[in-house]
């Protein structure tokens, strides 16, 4: 049991370092989620910056473009051309894309600063593109609203997971312990 523990080892270090950090910054959102509430459909406020932001987006492209608290759930109705397109829900925020991205990054560890560096730029190229994502999301469906479901539940959420997995790859590449000690070719 002890030779497969050591032979196993790097593995179950970065599961551990990956499931502790994972637990962590998960049971912290969940604690800033709980501040709002849900059945007085208040929305926290970094849903509301993404919308915001979305609609900001939108705004380029139309200038009849807004956002309206939804007064049946809690999200905020977003707007263009004059029409509701989408609603934005904490779902819709990224953070937990994001918290998975940390996550990762924390049990590939690199060299502290590196890692701080790549988890903030990580993590505002993830939210930057999340509002691109739903911005284009909501184009496309004022465009092609028969189209809804596949973009919705497919294509953009591709988006931003492939966008997480390339950054992952960079980050084991370049930046972890483990691209350090691989061989070079």
């Amino acid at each position: 049991m002890k030779e497969y523990l050591i032979q196993f080892k790097p593995f179950l270090l970065f599961l551990a370092k990956f499931a502790l950090s994972y637990l962590i910054l998960t049971s912290v959102y969940q604690m800033y989620l709980n501040q709002f509430e849900t059945a007085k459909y208040e929305v926290d406020g970094f849903t509301q910056l993404v919308a915001e932001q979305s609609k900001q987006v939108l705004t380029f492209f139309d200038a009849n473009s807004f956002t309206r608290p939804n007064l049946l759930e809690p999200s905020v109705k977003l707007f263009y051309k004059g029409q509701w397109v989408a609603r934005i829900i904490e779902g819709c925020n990224a953070l937990s894309v994001i918290i998975l991205f940390i996550s990762f990054v924390i049990a590939f560890s690199g060299k502290i600063k590196h890692t701080l560096v790549y988890i903030l730029i990580g993590s505002l190229i993830i939210h930057i593109f999340n509002v691109m994502r739903i911005s284009l999301l909501c184009i496309a469906i004022f465009n092609y609203p028969s189209l809804q479901h596949p973009l919705h539940e497919v294509v953009f959420p591709l988006v931003i997971y492939g966008l997480v997995f390339v950054l992952w790859v960079i980050w084991v590449n370049k930046y972890s312990y483990y691209a350090s000690t691989s061989p070079k070719k």
